[in-house]
């Protein structure tokens, strides 16, 4: 027979702990779907303010990296400048690791482009979370199927 014995704090702070995950996890979801609506409603500037951190760090597929809010809302702005019309922002997932502070999206993006083509772009976006804003995101998609 063993002679230890169950330390009776031990389920509480387990069940503490597990309240807390939860939290964290619901409190990072919200944090992504509302930077998702902010986006489908076209407010991707208001959202970059919003949901991004002074130091974010963007990257696109391998290419450099952009660093600062500043650089990353006026590279932003070059992209929505050859953006006639949005057609579509359509999530296919998105998943949260809370624990990691980490959030990844796939989506769809369709616009028609200041040239009058319409392009189409699959991607994932992976987004790593500090103090509820976005720290870190890589978005990964294939640059070869953007036009439709």
């Amino acid at each position: 027979m063993s002679t230890a014995t169950l330390n009776p704090s031990t389920p509480a702070r387990t069940s503490a702990n597990a309240a807390a995950a939860c939290c964290a996890a619901e409190r990072l979801s919200a944090r992504v779907n509302d930077l998702l609506d902010y986006i489908r409603q076209g407010r991707i500037l208001d959202a970059m303010v919003e949901f991004y951190a002074d130091d974010t760090v963007m990257q696109e597929n391998n290419n450099a990296p952009t660093v600062g809010l500043g650089a990353n809302v006026e590279r932003e702005k070059q992209f929505l400048a050859g953006v006639k019309a949005f057609k579509a922002f359509d999530v296919a997932a998105v998943a949260v690791d809370a624990e990691r502070g980490k959030t990844t999206v796939q989506s769809t993006l369709e616009f028609v482009g200041a040239d009058g083509k319409t392009y189409r772009s699959d991607q994932v976006a992976v987004q790593t979370w500090r103090d509820g804003k976005i720290a870190h995101e890589k978005f990964y998609y294939d640059t070869g199927a953007a036009q439709k």
